[in-house]
C-alpha cells in the first residue's frame, strides 16, 4: 500500500530504512497489507497518494458539513457505494471501480472477523478537581482518585478511565471544544464528602437569612460550575441591592427551572425590579472609606421626623417668645 511519510504511519527513516509507527504496523498487520512510504523528492511516487486525497476533497468534503463522528462515517460509506465505487476506471474508461473490484475480490485475502479496535491510550492525572482533560475537555473522575496516575482509553465514541485494571469513569466522547462532561455520580461524591458542598456548621450570614442559597449553590457544583465563595459573594451583593424576599424568590424559580447560574438569578431579579417598576438599586462604594464599612448607624424614630409637618399656630410662638 503506497502512503506518504506522515508522521502517524513514519516515525523515522534514513535512506532506504524505515521505522514504522508500531500501532500503524498493527494495523497493516490486522488487515494483511505492506506498506509502502514514498521515497523522499519522488514526485511520480506521492502525486498518486495526493490525487487520492484531492479527489476524496474535492468530491466527499467540498461544501459538506457535519456535526458528530457518527454522521461523517454514515455519509462516506454511502460516499464510497454512490460515488467512488461508480467512477471511471482509469486503465479502462468504459468499466467502473466497483466492476473491476468485483472482479478482483475473489482473488484478494478475507477480512478479518472483527475490526482492529483503534484507541488512544494515554496517562492523566487531574489536579485540585475531579476532572481529567483530553482533547481539549473535561471528563469527571471519583474524588477518591483525585491526584492519581490514570489510564486513559479514547475510542471515537468512548472515554474510558482506569485506576491500574479497574474502570473507575466512563463517558460519551465529546468532539466539541471545552465541554466538561460531569457524571452526576461523581458530583454526589464530592457533595457528600464535603457536606453537600458547605459547611452547615457554621452556615454564613446569606444562608441564614436566604436559606435557599444553600441548595442553589449546591446545584450549582453538581452542574460542573465551581468557586462556592465567589458565587455566595455575588449572592451576598444582591441580598443587600434587592433584599432577601426578591433574593429568594429569584433563586426558588432558577432552581425549578434546572438552571442554576448566577446569570439567571440576575436576570430573574432583575425581571422581579421591571415588574414592580422599582428604580434601579445604586451600590454604595466605600472603597476610598474602607473604615466606614462597618459603622452602624441607629436609625431614628420617624414619629420625630412627623412633627416637622405640623404647622405651627401663633400660640406657639407667643409662648416661645415668652420663654425668650
Amino acid at each position: 500500500m503506497r502512503i506518504d511519510n506522515l508522521r502517524s504511519a513514519v516515525l523515522e527513516r534514513r535512506g532506504a530504512e524505515v521505522r514504522f509507527h508500531p500501532r500503524y504496523l498493527e494495523l497493516a498487520g490486522w488487515y494483511h497489507f505492506q506498506p509502502r512510504p514514498c521515497r523522499p523528492a519522488r514526485g511520480n511516487e506521492k502525486g498518486r497518494v495526493e490525487r487520492s486525497i484531492g479527489f476524496l476533497r474535492e468530491s466527499f468534503f467540498a461544501g459538506r458539513s457535519v456535526t458528530t463522528v457518527a454522521d461523517l462515517n454514515r455519509a462516506v460509506w454511502r460516499w464510497c457505494d454512490e460515488v467512488a465505487a461508480r467512477r471511471p476506471w482509469p486503465d479502462d474508461t468504459q468499466r467502473t471501480v466497483e466492476s473491476v473490484f468485483e472482479d478482483e475480490q475473489p482473488r484478494l485475502l478475507a477480512l478479518p472477523q472483527h475490526p482492529l479496535q483503534i484507541v488512544h491510550r494515554s496517562v492523566v492525572v487531574s489536579g485540585k478537581t475531579i476532572y481529567v482533560r483530553f482533547d481539549s475537555n473535561d471528563y469527571s473522575i471519583h474524588p477518591s482518585v483525585v491526584g492519581k496516575d490514570l489510564s486513559l482509553i479514547a475510542t471515537d465514541t468512548l472515554i474510558r478511565l482506569l485506576d491500574g485494571a479497574v474502570e473507575i469513569a466512563r463517558h460519551a466522547r465529546s468532539w466539541d471544544h471545552g465541554e466538561r462532561v460531569t457524571d452526576p455520580a461523581h458530583a454526589r461524591a464530592v457533595l457528600d464528602q464535603k457536606g453537600m458542598g458547605l459547611d452547615h456548621s457554621s452556615r454564613t450570614p446569606l444562608e441564614v437569612i436566604v436559606p435557599e442559597a444553600t441548595a442553589f449553590v449546591d446545584a450549582a457544583f453538581a452542574d460542573g460550575q465551581h468557586g462556592t465563595s465567589a458565587i455566595l459573594n455575588r449572592l451576598s451583593n444582591l441580598l443587600s441591592l434587592y433584599g432577601s424576599a426578591a433574593l429568594a424568590t429569584a433563586l426558588r424559580e432558577a432552581l425549578g427551572r434546572g438552571s442554576p447560574t448566577l446569570a439567571s438569578v440576575e436576570y430573574l431579579i432583575e425581571q422581579q425590579r421591571r415588574t414592580s417598576r422599582r428604580n434601579p438599586p445604586l451600590p454604595v462604594d466605600l472603597g476610598d472609606r474602607p473604615d466606614l464599612a462597618a459603622l452602624h448607624v441607629r436609625p431614628h424614630d420617624l414619629v420625630d421626623y412627623d412633627q416637622l409637618t405640623i404647622p405651627t399656630t401663633d400660640s406657639d410662638s407667643d409662648e416661645g417668645n415668652e420663654d425668650e
